[in-house]
Formats: C-alpha cells, structure tokens, sequence
C-alpha cells in the first residue's frame, strides 16, 4: 500500500478527528484572547467556563516549548501593563499642572491695575480718610405743592353769561389781566342803583343849599334848613352805599350790564372751568392762578420724628425723577396727627425761579437733625456697592487699586462715615471710584467666562 493511501485510511478513524478538533478549539481560544481589549476580558456565560478551563489545560499540553501557558489575569496584566502606567502618568502630569486661572488672577482678586496714563485718563485723585463732624440728616418722602399763599381761586361774583373768555389754561397773566367778560342783570341793576343814588344826591345838594340860604337871609324858617340837611346826609349815605356794592364785586361804575373778571394776582393760570356762552352764577369756580416761583415741598412726618422736624430747620429737597435739589428750610409744621395716617404734616418753603418743581412731583427732603462728630468719614462718591462684597473703597495698593469692604454710618450727602474696614490716615480714591468698579466688574467677567 502506498503512503498516500496509508494517510487516507488514517483519516477515517475517530481518534484522528478527535485530535482535529482539539487543534481547532485550541486556536480559537488563542485567537480570542489576542483579540480580546486592553481593558480586560469580555463577559462569559457561567456555562461556558469550565469548557475554557478544559481548552487551556488542553492548551498547556500542546504547548510545543513546554511551558504552561498563562492565565488569563497574567495576560490581561501582561496586555494592560502599558496602558496602565501611561494613565497613572497622565495622572500624575494633571495633578502637577498648576491651574491657568488661578495663579494669573487668584493673587490679585479685586485688584485693579492701571498705568500711569490711563490715571490720568479717568481723574483719579486721592485723599485721606479722616475725623469730621456729620449733621445728622432724616430723609422724608414728599411731595410738591402750590403755595396756597400764592394761590388764588377766582370766581365771579355775580350770576349771568359767559360772553368772551381771554385767558387760556397755562397762561401766564399779570395782575389786574382781563380774565372773561360775563353779561349779568345783577350787575345792571347795582349799576342802576348807583346812577339813582347819585341824582338823589346831587338834588339833595342842591335843595340844602337853597334852603341854607334862604335861612341865612331869614327868608325860610330853620326847619326847612334842618330837613334839607338831613336829607342831604341820606342821600350821601345811599350813594357810598351803591358804589361800595359795585366795588365789592369788582365792578367799576357804568350803564351797561357788562362785568369784566380780571387776574387779582400774577401768576400762571392752573385751572379753567369758563367757556363761552356758559351760564354761571356767583360761586362758579372759574379760574384758579398760582404764583409758581414759590412752592411747597409737603411731607408726612411720624410722631418718633417729630421733634427732630422743626420750623426754622434747614432742609434739603431732591427730586425722584431727575437730578435736581434745592435747598429752603422747614416752614410749617402740623399740630395735630392725622387719624387715618397717625402723622403730622410738614412743609418745606422751597423757591421755584425755573419752574423745575412742578406741583404732583414727588420728592426726598432731607431734613439736618442733628449734628455728631465721627472718627473716619471719606466722600460720598468714594463709596461704590460690589454684588459679592456690598459697600467698597478703593484704596493705593503697589501698581494698582484694591476694592476694601467697608460698613457704612451716618450722611450728610456729602460725607459718609465707615464704621469698620477702613482707618483714618488711610489713602483713599476720592474722584474716579466709579471708574475703577467698572474695570473690576469687566476684569471678573472675563475671569469667569
């Protein structure tokens, strides 16, 4: 028999194919651990671990050097070694790299650094924090009122019909201005009244006169005399009677029915309740003129404040809507407590030349209390309001400006007291603060982004 077909034969006998498929599953299990990741083995079916148990001691026997072939945790180490020492350095570098913003700006929180020409630029100046004597200032909420000195209600006296009006709503006047012209039989009938009084008067002149005479010359007997004087004396009386109901009303002398409402005070004409053709009668509210260079600035004062609320007290008005103040001092205050508001009213006489305090604005008046001495005080715009920090002051720190917390006292306005964070002696940045809070709220958003 030859030698091929001695290898045929061989191959149709079981033992043969057995050891086949054990050359088989030997290299399948050496090719899936090769292929196997880094990280370590995949997850096998509990079922399936003592077959692999089988094909590695399987393995070890047809190892052709001899050796045992390695475990599977030696393997995963053996594969994973690189992979591990090149995280625990990439560990090690992390944990040694200092951090990019902290070291550039961890130093220098709430530091601004300026050169000398951007000083320059925003008017920096500096002064120092020292002791000084603050009036205490109470800060009342108010509002602007017409003088009601200045102020007239103009009405017209006498019942009729509106025939013209001469003045608009806004208008400034002068005193004595011709306001309307109101047709009025009352009017006619007074005017009536002193035309007859008047011709009464002067025939009763005349009759004295005679009678005086014809006495003198022992004509007439003195009755006559005396009668003729007497009635002369009653018909004086009657016509001062009719001119002083004309004058009354403000109406001069004449024959017709016309009456004329004119201005009693210079003034701006606030209200008007006249058009033509109305009908009116004595107490028709028609115009109503105030004098606005004069105004009240009124404020409601509880009763804890009233004794530092005083007349003759210096006072400071400021308006809410725009920057405006003026100064005037406490002109009248109320003796008597509301019974709805349990507070007293206060006015402030405050000079209005520009117009600038229109009646309704609402204002703070600053009321001077009292005065104290305090012994650190710096400039009311020195003082800048951070979110994280509350009240700062800028203060010279080597090559640039950092932001002090203080706490804040009394104000006058003008000077403020620090209580806490800041001694006196300390420089300070008096003009530019605002500026410098600015480039500190710029700087820590960029930071933060």
């Amino acid at each position: 028999m030859s030698d091929k077909e001695k290898f045929d034969a061989s191959l149709t006998t079981p033992r043969h194919w057995i050891a086949v498929a054990v050359i088989i599953a030997c290299g399948m299990v050496g090719g899936a651990l090769i292929l196997r990741p880094p990280g370590g083995a995949p997850a096998a079916a509990p079922a399936s671990a003592p077959d692999e148990r089988d094909h590695d001691h399987e393995g070890e026997k047809k190892n052709p050097s001899g050796q045992p072939a390695k475990g599977k945790e030696e393997q995963g180490k053996d594969g994973d070694g690189h992979a591990h020492g090149e995280d625990e350095d990439h560990g090690k570098a992390t944990a040694g790299t200092p951090d990019e913003h902290g070291d550039n700006h961890g130093d220098e929180e709430g530091v601004v650094k300026l050169s000398e020409s951007q000083r320059k630029a925003a008017g920096l100046s500096l002064a120092k924090a020292e002791a000084t004597s603050i009036r205490e200032e109470l800060l009342l909420p108010g509002e602007i009122r017409f003088d009601e000195d200045r102020t007239a209600h103009v009405v017209p006296r006498v019942s009729g019909v509106v025939q013209s009006v001469h003045a608009q709503l806004g208008q400034r006047v002068q005193k004595d201005q011709l306001l309307a012209v109101i047709s009025s039989a009352g009017i006619s009938d007074l005017r009536s009244e002193h035309q007859a009084a008047q011709r009464r008067l002067a025939l009763a002149r005349t009759t004295y006169a005679r009678e005086k005479q014809l006495w003198e010359e022992r004509i007439s007997a003195e009755q006559d005399y005396l009668q003729a004087r007497q009635a002369l004396q009653e018909a004086e009386i009657a016509a001062a009677n009719a001119a002083q109901k004309l004058s009354a009303i403000g109406a001069a002398s004449g024959s017709s029915n016309r009456y004329e409402l004119r201005a009693p005070l210079a003034g701006v004409v606030v209200e008007k309740h006249l058009t033509t053709g109305e009908a009116v009668t004595e107490s028709t509210a028609s115009f109503t003129i105030s004098d606005t260079s004069f105004v009240w600035a009124e404020m409601s004062v509880s009763a804890a404040q009233l004794p530092l609320v005083r007349e003759g007290v210096k006072a400071v008005v400021r308006s809410t809507a725009f920057d405006s103040t003026a100064d005037g001092k406490v002109a009248y205050v109320s003796a008597l407590i509301g019974e709805q508001t349990r507070t007293a009213t206060a006015r402030v006489a405050v000079a209005n030349p520009q117009n600038v305090w229109r009646p309704g604005l609402f204002v703070n008046v600053g009321v001077q209390a009292r005065q104290r001495d305090v012994p650190v005080a710096v400039e009311v715009s020195a003082v800048q309001r951070l979110d994280d920090k509350g009240s700062v002051v800028f203060v010279p720190d080597h090559d640039g400006f950092r932001a002090v917390p203080v706490k804040t006292g009394l104000s006058d306005g003008k000077q403020v007291e620090i209580t806490s964070g800041l001694e006196a002696g300390s420089e300070y940045v008096k003009d530019g603060a605002f500026m410098l809070k600015a480039e500190l709220g710029k700087a820590s958003a960029e930071h933060t982004h």
